[in-house]
């Protein structure tokens, strides 16, 4: 069916079938089903379809990107990007005064300071911003975890790796990809045991496992969260 609203056009598929609720379901590509109890007037379905419609516009949005892969940000528009699991609105503004680019964050707005207002210029800000955070960030959640491990790590640092969150050598040298501080804390606490849990086993033995899910039985969980995120995790 295809259905006006909003200036959009909406485009679904209506299955009925024995159940008693309304329920709505997109695909990886953004297309929508309806499933509905037998009988349901088509009005019914049209009208919870307009009461959720923000809703979906957002997640056939997020269907989409994540097809679409990271995409480079402009900055001329107001972007939002992640910061600690959620999105903020990145402000830019020109400051010729100022020693150094850098950012400040406010809690509502990701604030960039810049001599010039160019892409290049931002994105150089924004990055070392997450740099630093990351660092800091990493380096206090290890902190908490080391009563779980005998082992010390030697060193621990900040990469700009294209493919891995984490690793540990044999040397027991922490590296973690400055992208992390994108994710939410819960996130960057399973990355961060993982790689401890490497300090123990250098393999992903079931040995190496069993401590992750001892220390962080909800791994999982924050393994689907990267999965399903990382294409969102760009400057």
């Amino acid at each position: 069916m295809i259905h006006t609203y909003s200036g959009e056009t909406i485009r679904f598929e209506i299955k009925y079938k024995n159940r008693k609720s309304i329920a709505i379901h997109m695909d990886v590509y953004g297309n929508i089903e309806v499933q509905a109890p037998k009988g349901t007037q088509d009005e019914k379905v049209v009208q919870l379809l307009e009461d959720r419609w923000e809703l979906i516009q957002e997640k056939s949005k997020e269907m989409k990107g994540r097809l679409l892969g990271q995409q480079e940000k402009e900055y001329s528009q107001e972007e939002k990007i992640l910061y600690l699991g959620n999105t903020y609105p990145v402000k830019v503004y020109q400051d010729s005064s100022i020693e150094q680019d850098h950012v400040v964050f406010d809690e509502k707005h990701i604030n960039v300071y810049v001599k010039q207002v160019e892409d290049g210029k931002i994105k150089q800000a924004l990055k070392r911003f997450y740099y630093q955070q990351c660092k800091a960030i990493v380096e206090k959640r290890v902190r908490s975890y080391q009563s779980n491990f005998k082992v010390k790590p030697r060193s621990i640092r900040i990469s700009d790796s294209k493919t891995t969150w984490g690793t540990c050598d044999s040397q027991l040298q922490l590296t973690f990809n400055w992208k992390l501080a994108m994710a939410p804390v819960k996130v960057i606490d399973y990355v961060v045991v993982h790689e401890m849990c490497h300090m123990i086993h250098l393999n992903h033995d079931r040995s190496f496992w069993r401590l992750v899910g001892k220390i962080s039985p909800d791994y999982k969980e924050q393994e689907n969260w990267l999965a399903l995120s990382s294409w969102k995790m760009t400057v």
